[in-house]
């Protein structure tokens, strides 16, 4: 890989799923397909590109750091969603867009899925369209835009196909996302926060971390996660979500036969908020919880997709297992 000489962006994440092989699509398939650059000069001017100051205390002084990232313009009166760790900690923001640029402040942030929105002082500004989940399909082609590598002469834009969906990773930090969309599309430091469009121009992701060991593996937030984000950041600066009190992992044969659970999938309730809404109802460390108002919950990733359709104050029917007995409560849900 070729080094550039140019300021380092603040990194991608890095995921640390299993790698699997990627295939070139036929030939003949190309033949079918949009002309590309009909698609990126329709979504240009709603692509933004986004460089942040940040400083870091050191012992005798404090030090500054430059980045960059991307961002996509939501609202015509200058809301953009990009990436949390674009602007995570930043002092300065400045946003550019559709060849003008404009001081970006941040009016909300979501660690849970690692989006974050900036507003500028704009209007009349061209607004990006988001598909609906229902329509994507492992196999379809997509185009991403972004500030890779913040390098001179404007965006990068890249080909792929979506390779995966539903995909759960977690980053270098720890970190852990899920519902995620893969693609081959190439991104770099720097794409982070741009859209991932399919052939319509209609946004199905927003880019978020890549695959360094791998080649063609890159992930971004599916549209369906980010638009209730999105909505809930505009209106009131945070996302409102359900709390039911409780965080757990994914069941595995394994761990079903080592801890004689008694159930082959669900989500294993490792720990528990004290005297919150799971705790208060019954639920306690080590049992698995297998449904949620009689729908199957066989993982953490199709739980909280569940979980987060509630609203605050709902009651939950939960099915669970304890000591290989199946057993069922109702928790009351609690604002996170």
């Amino acid at each position: 890989m070729f080094l550039f000489d140019e300021p380092s962006p603040p990194p991608t994440p890095i995921a640390t799923a299993v790698q699997q092989d990627t295939q070139a699509p036929p030939v003949a398939a190309l033949a079918s397909m949009p002309p590309i650059a009909d698609i990126a000069e329709a979504v240009k001017p709603w692509v933004a590109s986004i460089s942040v100051e940040t400083v870091f205390q050191g012992v005798f002084t404090d030090f500054t750091d430059e980045g960059a990232g991307s961002g996509i313009v939501v609202r015509p009166e200058g809301y953009v969603v990009t990436n949390y760790h674009v602007v995570a900690g930043a002092r300065d923001i400045k946003v550019h867009v559709d060849g003008q640029t404009y001081d970006g402040r941040v009016v909300g942030l979501d660690d849970v899925t690692d989006l974050a929105l900036i507003k500028i002082e704009a209007s009349d500004l061209a607004v990006a369209r988001f598909a609906s989940e229902d329509d994507l399909r492992v196999g379809e082609w997509v185009v991403s835009l972004g500030n890779a590598l913040s390098l001179k002469g404007g965006l990068t834009l890249t080909v792929g196909i979506i390779s995966a969906l539903g995909r759960t990773i977690q980053t270098e930090t720890g970190q852990w996302f899920y519902n995620l969309v893969q693609t081959d599309a190439a991104m770099n430091d720097g794409s982070s926060g741009g859209p991932l469009v399919n052939l319509n121009g209609e946004v199905v992701g927003i880019n978020q971390a890549i695959l360094r060991q791998a080649a063609g593996m890159a992930f971004a937030v599916s549209a369906t996660d980010a638009v209730p984000v999105i909505e809930s950041l505009i209106e009131y600066g945070r996302v409102v979500r359900p709390l039911i009190g409780f965080d757990g992992d994914d069941v595995t044969p394994a761990i079903s036969s080592h801890f004689q659970l008694g159930v082959l999938e669900g989500v294993l309730v490792t720990s528990l908020t004290p005297r919150g809404p799971a705790f208060e109802a019954g639920i306690r460390l080590g049992d698995v919880v297998t449904k949620m108002d009689g729908i199957p919950t066989p993982d953490v990733s199709t739980w909280l997709d569940l979980l987060w359709r509630y609203e605050v104050g709902d009651e939950v029917n939960v099915e669970y297992v304890r000591n290989a007995r199946v057993d069922t409560t109702t928790i009351t849900l609690a604002e996170r």
